[in-house]
């Protein structure tokens, strides 16, 4: 006589006492599927897409070097537009309230002199020659700027602050003894951040 043989097990007789699946433990609450089960998992090393999307997000987007890195980037840039900004509003009221222009090396047309620093009158032209160190002002303070609003855009990205943090910060270039305590704030909340967060900096 030949033994009885055993009935195959299908999926839907498995035992009772499977493992059910459970919740994640990393802090973000996600529904499980109807069908969700163990013997649905993914192979280990692979994530499935819809599982890669409930991933959290990290707190940062970059290392503490490279967020220290902007900042003192940023610092500089702020300092050094803020300033030009402060000499552009004066060379605009020497110039469109006074009528003088600031000129070095220029010429005096009256007794033809050299003048190493001096006020120009736009409407009797005094001097002649020389550099007008009032429209380099301008011209320096514009395209400062655009180093400061990158300098500004880079620490926005790393921190990922909202984006009326960046108008904030843009604003800085623009209004004048602004982007002094603007980047007194920003240095202060940056570093505080990362102190509140020291292992988020770090790439994993």
């Amino acid at each position: 006589m030949t033994e009885p043989t055993q009935p195959t097990p299908t999926p839907s007789s498995a035992p009772a006492s499977a493992p059910a699946p459970k919740e994640r433990t990393d802090g973000v609450r996600v529904p499980l599927p109807r069908d969700a089960a163990p013997s649905r998992a993914a192979a280990p090393g692979r994530v499935p897409r819809q599982a890669a999307a409930l991933q959290p997000r990290r707190r940062f987007g970059g290392t503490e070097a490279q967020i220290r890195g902007a900042l003192k980037f940023y610092m500089v840039s702020a300092w050094i537009s803020g300033t030009f900004l402060l000499l552009l509003v004066a060379e605009m009221i020497t110039r469109y309230g006074l009528g003088y222009d600031l000129v070095a090396g220029g010429t005096d047309k009256l007794t033809g002199a050299t003048v190493p620093l001096g006020w120009q009158d736009l409407e009797l032209e005094n001097l002649s020659g020389g550099v007008n160190i009032s429209t380099w002002i301008l011209i320096v303070h514009g395209w400062f700027y655009v180093v400061y609003l990158i300098s500004c855009f880079r620490v926005w990205t790393l921190m990922r602050w909202p984006f009326p943090q960046l108008v904030v910060m843009a604003l800085g270039g623009v209004v004048p003894f602004l982007s002094f305590i603007v980047e007194r704030k920003i240095h202060a909340s940056t570093a505080a951040e990362l102190r509140a967060n020291p292992k988020a900096a770090k790439r994993y």
